[in-house]
């Protein structure tokens, strides 16, 4: 199937994804007297005096903002907010139909952080949490941890903390079939945007104690002059790293697992060969991963899973953002925490109860999914 075609056609058919229902029929005049005028006004007083209380009377107690500037949409980059907006309701569509979440697409005409923020806090009293969505790194750090300190609801960027979540439930169910420890082993990731960076904090916090970030000039070391502020912290973050050495290939001799969010095709076997026996190979990069997975086995690696659902152990965000939401609006949580990242993660991978090499992570369709990863956020 040509999946662009048809998408074209279903898009132009239906003129977007989404529609806006009414939960009660307005077919006559008490009906509307109900609905809207005299008697919303005894709602409108109770939530005046009682804020409290808004969830209990409005569309907030279940529905989340979906906000992006459309700086760094799927693999397309900035393609501006009309660009965004059919990914945006792809998502509110995801959250609906896999956790019964309303979301709503907010894109924004500005890429400026302290606007976004502005704007986002304007609109919250409306919604129960903040989904955001394809904004570009290092501007996406800000932004989160902005908003996470000035509202009372979660913030969300799901590029850095879903995909964080969903490689570590993968990686744990990969380790134990290798039989290798996570804080015994070597790891490489390509790529230090949201999803890498975000990646690198949540395995460090799982017990990862090697960990070699690469980006796009190399590896990410002290030798390096031109490293921004947040490379200078995800340093810190991960602790020592041989300065000496420079290249991704260099970085991938003796490595035991690699992680890539960055480009296509920029693994060779030769370097797949020359990583650790048993090595995992977690090629996501979307629509062609950084090494074909038939390429990666061929070289000699023991697992590998990419972010396509064509082939075996997609590491796909829906498995976790529908229940990360589900479980914060019926728990009432107001911050997602570093806790409940490692929970759902662990929660995921162990829905597996008998990991094979093609089979480390729930399929997108498992409805056990959204059940477990929600318990998991109180």
């Amino acid at each position: 199937m040509d999946y662009k075609q048809k998408s074209l056609e279903m898009h132009k058919k239906y003129h977007g994804k989404l529609e806006v229902k009414s939960k009660f029929p307005v077919t006559n005049k008490q009906e509307l007297s109900i609905a809207y005028t005299p008697g919303v006004a005894a709602v409108s007083k109770l939530l005046a005096n009682h804020p409290e209380l808004v969830r209990e009377y409005s569309f907030k107690h279940n529905t989340i903002a979906v906000v992006s500037d459309g700086s760094a949409v799927l693999g397309l980059g900035n393609i501006g907010p009309l660009g965004a907006l059919p990914v945006m309701e792809g998502k509110a569509v995801l959250f609906k139909e896999f956790a019964g979440v309303d979301a709503v697409p907010l894109v924004l005409n500005t890429q400026d952080p302290d606007e976004i923020i502005a704007i986002v806090k304007s609109v919250a009293p409306t919604f129960a949490g903040i989904n955001l969505e394809d904004i570009s790194a290092p501007r996406c750090f800000y932004i989160e941890e902005k908003l996470k300190k000035e509202l009372d609801i979660p913030v969300f960027h799901d590029d850095q903390h879903g995909t964080a979540i969903v490689v570590l439930a993968g990686l744990i169910n990969a380790l134990k079939l290798v039989n290798k420890r996570i804080e015994n082993i070597k790891i490489v990731i390509s790529g230090t945007g949201a999803a890498g960076v975000a990646i690198a904090r949540l395995l460090k916090k799982f017990g990862a104690k090697n960990i070699i970030m690469v980006d796009s000039k190399g590896v990410v070391n002290n030798n390096r002059e031109d490293l921004p502020d947040y490379k200078l912290q995800l340093l810190n973050t991960i602790g020592f790293v041989d300065n000496n050495i420079r290249t991704l290939a260099e970085a991938l001799q003796g490595a035991d697992v690699f992680i890539g969010v960055s480009v296509a095709g920029i693994v060779t076997e030769e370097m797949v060969k020359s990583m650790n026996k048993d090595a995992i190979v977690f090629a996501m990069a979307n629509p062609v991963p950084e090494i074909m997975p038939e390429l990666a086995l061929h070289a000699g690696a023991a697992i590998v899973a990419t972010g396509r659902s064509d082939y075996p152990n997609q590491i796909n965000n829906v498995l976790a953002f529908p229940g990360i939401f589900r479980g914060a609006i019926d728990h009432g949580v107001s911050q997602i925490t570093d806790d409940m990242k490692l929970r759902a993660a662990e929660a995921l991978a162990a829905l597996i109860k008998e990991p094979r090499k093609d089979y480390i992570i729930p399929d997108a369709f498992d409805k056990r999914v959204v059940k477990a990863v929600s318990a998991t956020i109180q």
